[in-house]
């Protein structure tokens, strides 16, 4: 499944130039389809598909939920949404790509192994790495809950210390609990884990459209 490789291919639809998988199937979980809208006077929003006047839809914002090679015309309402996008495009990919060290534990399983979890290239898989080896398709999270705990003995602000995803394997539909916690480097799982949150808030709204 994860081996297959991810071959891309650049199209033009009636909204521009857009750098897509070859493989329909392959689409990024973040990813979002081009809404449909009918050409005429009027400008409309590449985002939501809605026509506007030139004045309420003339700002061009990068889109890569919808995989566009250049920035493209957004109303409003939709830039602000697309530019706030951009900060887990730029930063928090790069982090959950990059990876961290967790005490992963499977299931109601008495023993844990740590393990280097990151984010596939394509985005579709988590990939956990230790003395063994497995994936999770994003696609089949049903729920993921992070974990905190208080940053000083004192209290106060609290940070991820771990997460509890419920998933279905592939091939399988039993649901089954992973329970991710902070190895060593305590700012890095912390980082990752964060970056991760974000990602499942843009996941469940693919999945919502």
């Amino acid at each position: 499944m994860s081996t297959v490789p991810d071959g891309k291919k650049l199209v033009r639809s009636p909204s521009g130039l857009r750098m897509v998988p070859e493989n329909g199937a392959f689409n990024s979980p973040f990813s979002l389809n081009e809404p449909q809208w009918v050409p005429d006077k009027e400008h409309h929003c590449r985002r939501c598909g809605r026509c506007f006047c030139d004045k309420c839809c003339s700002k061009k914002v990068a889109l890569p939920r919808m995989c566009f090679v250049d920035p493209v015309r957004q109303c409003g309402e939709c830039s602000l949404v697309s530019q706030k996008e951009m900060d887990f495009y730029d930063k928090q990919l790069k982090v959950l790509m990059g990876g961290g060290s967790f005490i992963v534990t499977l299931g109601t399983s008495k023993t844990s192994e740590t393990m280097m979890c990151r984010l596939s290239n394509n985005h579709r898989y988590l990939f956990f790495d230790g003395e063994s080896h497995f994936e999770v398709e994003l696609s089949r999270i049903s729920s993921m809950q992070v974990l905190t705990e208080e940053s000083t003995p004192e209290g106060g602000n609290s940070r991820a210390s771990g997460m509890l995803l419920h998933y279905k394997p592939t091939g399988s539909q039993d649901p089954q609990q992973l329970r991710m916690e902070a190895a060593d480097d305590k700012k890095t799982a912390s980082s990752w884990l964060a970056a991760m949150h974000k990602a499942a808030k843009l996941l469940y709204e693919a999945r919502d459209r």
